[in-house]
């Protein structure tokens, strides 16, 4: 069995101006699709294949095999990417909410430090918030570089700071589509559930269950 395409969990023109049906298009129907099926390529080579993607992610990592690292990662990076994302703007609450006072001092301090992160990132990568052992922490990494090849890093959120996440829409203007999604797109309930566990395997697919969503 392959890892397939996950489908998005909401529609493609969902987002209104934030992020246009031709941006999911590219990003999700043709950039996403190319990381799957160049996994689905990579993997059996080096007798990967059958193995859950975070599996494939460690071992392309521990052996240095970049393009079955890179490519795989990218699968993990943008089926979690989706879910980090909603139509219908929320804020964080109850525990999370806790949490990032605790770590920032509030919601806003926290966006505007993700912000800063995500927009100063040079050249391609993501901006993530991860639970680093007992502490919220905000980071970013590069290329297609992931939390899941990481012991001790848990992933929380992440913005796709990769041009093709926005050039369509916003063309370089970085800094305003990070500043659009973090507003107004957030979805803070999948932030919750990845704090208390419950959300991130979601996107660590195993090839016979690839057909749902991530």
């Amino acid at each position: 069995m392959a890892f397939e395409l996950p489908p998005l969990p909401y529609d493609k023109s969902a987002f209104g101006d934030i992020i246009s049906a031709e941006t999911f298009d590219f990003h999700w129907g043709k950039h996403h699709r190319a990381y799957v099926n160049k996994t689905n390529e990579l993997a059996p080579q080096v007798g990967l294949d059958g193995r859950r993607l975070s599996d494939v992610i460690r071992a392309a990592k521990e052996s240095g095999n970049k393009g079955l690292f890179n490519n795989s990662a990218q699968l993990w990076n943008h089926s979690f990417y989706w879910q980090c994302l909603s139509p219908e703007a929320q804020q964080p609450t109850g525990a999370l909410k806790q949490k990032i006072d605790e770590a920032f001092g509030s919601t806003d301090a926290l966006l505007e430090k993700l912000k800063t992160e995500s927009v100063n990132h040079f050249a391609s990568g993501w901006g993530w918030l991860v639970l680093d052992g007992d502490q919220l922490k905000v980071t970013s990494l590069h290329d297609g570089d992931s939390p899941v090849a990481y012991d001790g890093m848990k992933p929380l959120l992440t913005i796709d700071v990769w041009e093709h996440a926005y050039y369509i829409d916003y063309r370089n203007a970085r800094a305003d589509y990070v500043d659009a999604l973090l507003k107004r797109a957030i979805n803070w309930d999948f932030v919750a559930q990845n704090l208390d566990g419950r959300g991130v395997s979601r996107a660590d697919q195993e090839p016979a269950m690839a057909g749902e969503p991530a």
